[in-house]
């Protein structure tokens, strides 16, 4: 397939961008108004942070991560489904695609607080009360959102763990705080940004 010059456009990046923010604003604001505790995780949490030192430093995603509490689902389906979201089970993960032309691509994927992810992990999810205020949302604490990509530890974790450390949010000091294992991993990308 060809793909002429003139299929590329600002106008089109830029409109991915706003509706990962749009999705993430309604999404919030269904679980705020109905009064479900909530973080946002993932790239989008990591954006905020980067974004609070350097905003020329941020990474666009293009999913959003929320982290909720599994006894809150029935809430969580009912406040998302009300703005326009459509539950769906993907590989074991409770997704919310937007609308009926949605994609996994862009949905809404549900973390659960205090339960691993994958059996694997060194520890559990953070809990929705290690929250800070973003301009628009609440995001993960710095040091839970840390945790988390240091469980994870999949490329764009990594990644994303070096955005946080390339603007000075972590530093050398911050492997002390950790478990044994995530220390180990942070310690590697502080010695080995590259690698």
């Amino acid at each position: 397939m060809s793909i002429e010059l003139n299929d590329f456009s600002w106008e089109r990046m830029i409109e991915a961008v706003e509706a990962v923010r749009e999705r993430a604003l309604r999404a919030t604001a269904a679980l705020r108004e109905a009064g479900i505790p909530y973080a946002v995780a993932g790239g989008n949490a990591v954006a905020a942070w980067v974004a609070r030192v350097d905003r020329a430093a941020v990474r666009n995603t293009q999913d959003v991560d929320i982290l909720v509490r599994r006894s809150d689902f029935d809430a969580v389906k009912l406040a998302l489904e009300a703005v326009g979201f459509e539950h769906h089970e993907l590989m074991g993960v409770d997704c919310f695609f937007d609308g009926p032309d949605g994609s996994p691509r862009d949905a809404v994927h549900l973390l659960y607080a205090g339960e691993k992810v994958r059996a694997s992990y060194a520890a559990p999810s953070a809990d929705v009360t290690e929250v800070e205020s973003a301009d628009e949302y609440d995001v993960l604490s710095l040091e839970a959102l840390l945790r988390m990509k240091l469980n994870s530890f999949r490329d764009k974790d990594r990644m994303h763990i070096r955005d946080m450390l390339d603007v000075g949010l972590i530093d050398q000091t911050w492997p002390a705080r950790l478990l044994p294992e995530h220390a180990k991993r942070l310690q590697e990308l502080i010695d080995d940004p590259d690698g």
